[in-house]
């Protein structure tokens, strides 16, 4: 089902053009033309769904193969030093679109992303508390 309000819903259907890199039952690929880098690509699901908790699972299922079939191509097109698939849902995690999308965002060492953050020893008793209301809540 579509969204008629939906900038993913209208290019899937045509009527703003992308461009596209590959398409299946399920999802649509196309480059982002915000890129931050050379081959910033996103994967969106046909159906509409806001983000990933309300998205299909047959859905979600298909993005990973279609994203490790782009991910080969940039890789052998652009030769990027790396490569983060990044899927946010939700303001603070920096969705802007509310249509289910995973970016694939080629990186190059010191390229000023911040998508990474410092690995330091956490609180095991507090990771163990945070466990326990996730293990709970499943």
């Amino acid at each position: 089902m579509a969204d008629p309000d939906c900038v993913f819903c209208k290019i899937i259907a045509g009527e703003i053009p992308s461009f596209k890199l590959y398409e299946d039952d399920r999802i649509f690929a196309m480059m982002d033309i915000n890129p931050f880098n050379d081959g910033h690509c996103l994967i969106i699901t046909k159906a509409h769904a806001e983000n990933l908790l309300a998205a299909d699972p047959n859905d979600l299922a298909a993005v990973l193969p279609a994203a490790q079939k782009i991910c080969r191509a940039v890789e052998a097109a652009l030769e990027p030093e790396g490569i983060n698939l990044v899927q946010a849902n939700g303001p603070a995690a920096g969705q802007t679109v509310y249509h289910y999308h995973t970016h694939i965002f080629p990186r190059r060492l010191n390229d000023g992303a911040l998508l990474n953050w410092g690995h330091a020893p956490g609180d095991m008793a507090r990771v163990e508390q945070v466990y326990n209301k996730i293990m709970a809540a499943m």
